[in-house]
């Protein structure tokens, strides 16, 4: 299933927000530049953990299903190194979970990826 696309609506909900973090941001950070540096850093990375997990997790859901698949790509069907692998989401909004992931070669992956029309 694709994503979601925000429509214009919610695009200018969206533009609003980020104005109002941005403004709160420049606030905390008393307008200086090396604390607005830290606080959008801070704020970005806490935003992809809420996507994609921590590396941590990621790095053990890898050690999971290399296990799960018995060390085998499930696209070509060959042997995965322990080290260069992606994991593949079935579902983006899924998450990275046990249930919606598949372990495969990177080179495997942009294949099917730009197969499926992703950029």
């Amino acid at each position: 299933m694709p994503n979601l696309q925000l429509n214009k609506l919610q695009l200018q909900q969206a533009q609003r927000l980020l104005d109002k973090i941005r403004a709160e941001i420049n606030t905390l950070a008393n307008n200086d530049s090396s604390a607005i540096f830290a606080f959008r850093r801070k704020i970005y990375k806490e935003l992809m953990y809420d996507e994609r997990s921590k590396p941590i997790e990621r790095k053990r859901l890898k050690a999971k299903m290399y296990e799960k698949q018995k060390g085998i790509c499930p696209i070509c069907k060959k042997k995965l190194p322990k080290k260069g692998t992606d994991l593949d989401r079935y579902g983006a909004m899924g998450g990275y979970t046990e249930e919606n992931v598949r372990l495969v070669h990177s080179a495997c992956h942009r294949k099917d990826q730009k197969k499926k029309g992703f950029k």
